[in-house]
């Protein structure tokens, strides 16, 4: 089943997702070599609770933490530990969800630690890049099969390679609604995009292979060959003629100043 969302439910959809923005920006500026990613994740269900929300992630499926923090070759759902503590060079992507009254926000954002090797900003920027093309067929009378071919075409024109066993979701009050959004597929196929539709759209992309491990603990997934992947996700909503981006990466901006990542 698919929700449309009234103008009124989609107001309250962008307020949280605004706080998904503001809160990895708080994260942002306590990212550097020394903090382990339990550090981050304590900082941003602070910052969540603080401004009347609750860490949609933190319980979600048994998962134990507010952020999903994944290191260097680990692509999603990475957990927040005291024991992984990040070292220059590293990037790592935060995902982060809140629940704001009734309803809920998803946001990710890979960052740089400390000097980044400039391979790994290429990936990194042509995952980001990608997730705007993809939001540029988040239309009306499209289908998410468009999406996921135009992140799928940029990125692999790139010599990057798509992950097959995730992807994006709907979201409303639930975190995770109809329709899944592959980043990968054919054009004119899948569900057909309609005004007042909320999608997460988020890249997820390798270097060296498109295989990825599920990693014993329930969670963790990392790239087979164990080069780096990247992870940006918005969450949007559907309407005639061109997405409406709920999430922000300007709160990050205003932290990393003349850095990009």
């Amino acid at each position: 089943m698919i929700y449309l969302k009234t103008d009124e439910e989609i107001e309250l959809m962008r307020a949280a997702n605004l706080l998904v923005g503001r809160t990895l920006a708080e994260v942002a500026k306590i990212i550097a070599p020394g903090v382990s990613t339990l550090q981050l994740d304590k900082r941003a269900e602070e910052f969540i609770r603080d401004n009347g929300a609750t860490p949609a992630f933190l319980g979600y499926n048994g998962f134990p933490g507010s952020l999903c923090t994944s290191v260097n070759d680990h692509v999603v759902h990475g957990i927040p530990s005291s024991k992984v503590v990040l070292k220059d060079g590293d990037i790592v992507s935060v995902d982060c969800g809140t629940k704001l009254a009734g309803f809920t926000g998803d946001s990710a954002y890979t960052f740089a630690v400390g000097e980044v090797a400039p391979e790994t900003l290429a990936l990194l920027r042509t995952t980001k890049e990608s997730l705007y093309i993809g939001i540029e067929h988040a239309v009306a009378g499209k289908r998410v099969g468009d999406i996921g071919a135009a992140v799928q075409q940029y990125c692999e024109a790139r010599g990057y390679h798509i992950v097959r066993e995730l992807e994006g979701h709907g979201i409303g009050k639930n975190m995770h609604e109809e329709p899944g959004v592959p980043n990968f597929g054919r054009r004119g196929t899948g569900p057909e995009l309609r005004s007042g539709m909320c999608i997460c759209i988020e890249p997820m992309v390798n270097m060296g292979s498109k295989n990825v491990i599920f990693d014993r603990d329930g969670w963790t997934v990392r790239t087979k060959t164990g080069k780096p992947s990247a992870h940006f996700e918005h969450c949007v909503a559907i309407r005639d003629g061109k997405a409406d981006i709920l999430s922000s990466f300007d709160f990050i901006k205003e932290v990393l100043v003349d850095r990009e990542f």
